[in-house]
């Protein structure tokens, strides 16, 4: 009986954080959930860019010697 209602309580306690996150997104506009995954994309894209034309730039410098 006991874990009956433990099984119950979890259901309960996942089915309100569910709840909750689905009332938090909500409040957010679409627009802006994308336009911040678009910023935070272009950043790591930059970044990448910039570390492969450093390894490429270490990586002739090493060849050349």
């Amino acid at each position: 009986m006991l874990s009956l209602n433990l099984k119950q309580n979890i259901m309960q306690n996942r089915i309100i954080k569910l709840g909750a996150f689905a009332m938090l997104l909500s409040m957010l506009t679409g627009c802006e959930v994308v336009g911040d995954i678009f910023k935070a994309g272009m950043g790591f894209g930059i970044f990448i860019v910039i570390a492969v034309v450093v390894l490429v730039i270490w990586l002739l410098s090493k060849f050349r010697k």
